[in-house]
């Protein structure tokens, strides 16, 4: 399968795709021992040079890790702060996670090195459905989850329209899944504190049509080819 130069050279790990096109423009590649030119399509066969370097297209890898709480969501972090990346063996291909839990937030997390997926995931335009388990204090009325399926005012603006189901109360909290279709930082945490709710207990159960489902906290699994097919197709405006 062909693919464009640019989008080989980002895959690779060498750059952005954006900084990856300026290499390009600049000849600093060559493909088959030709100054390569932006735009062209290349495939396994090629021998392609970055700066006199052969390079190779990692192959374009898939997983899903069910996160544990104080974990956060970065490739690296400059604290020395346990990281996601922490509960992964070395796979010998750089990965990268596909959005952001935050440190408390457990669940569904998605590992890629497929730029063209990830940016599909989080462009705000696709309103990829993501459920969550959500636990909060005290007994959640009917306006307020009038307000979570309405929308509530956040300091970014308000919030689309959201999915409550399977409400259950306990002695001092209230447990129910919430399906949203956007990805801003900390928004569940934010509408229910829009609420006066604070939130006990949160994790990601789905993303699209993938399903945290069977893999234990802390673990990991690759996704099948179907899967990701789904995923793709989940992306499509």
């Amino acid at each position: 399968m062909r693919d464009r130069l640019q989008k080989v050279l980002s895959q690779a790990g060498l750059a952005s795709r954006r900084a990856a096109e300026k290499m390009i423009q600049e000849g600093r590649v060559t493909v088959n021992g030709q100054v390569a030119q932006l735009g062209e399509s290349v495939d396994a066969t090629d021998q392609i040079l970055v700066d006199g370097q052969t390079i190779a297209a990692e192959k374009l890898t898939y997983l899903m890790l069910n996160k544990p709480s104080g974990f956060i969501t970065t490739a690296k972090d400059p604290r020395a702060r346990e990281t996601v990346m922490d509960l992964l063996p070395p796979l010998g291909i750089r990965l990268f996670p596909v959005g952001r839990l935050d440190k408390e937030t457990e669940g569904l997390l998605l590992f890629t090195n497929d730029g063209t997926l990830t940016h599909k995931l989080l462009h705000p335009s696709r309103h990829v459905p993501k459920t969550y388990l959500v636990e909060v204090e005290g007994r959640l009325t009917t306006d307020n989850i009038t307000a979570i399926q309405t929308g509530v005012d956040l300091l970014d603006g308000r919030t689309s329209p959201a999915e409550v189901k399977n409400v259950e109360f306990e002695q001092n909290s209230t447990r129910f899944l919430l399906t949203i279709h956007e990805g801003r930082k900390r928004q569940i945490r934010r509408m229910c504190g829009y609420l006066g709710r604070h939130v006990m207990y949160l994790k990601r159960l789905t993303l699209g049509p993938l399903s945290v489902a069977g893999v234990k906290l802390g673990s990991y699994r690759h996704l099948t080819s179907q899967e990701v097919k789904l995923l793709y197709n989940a992306t499509e405006e």
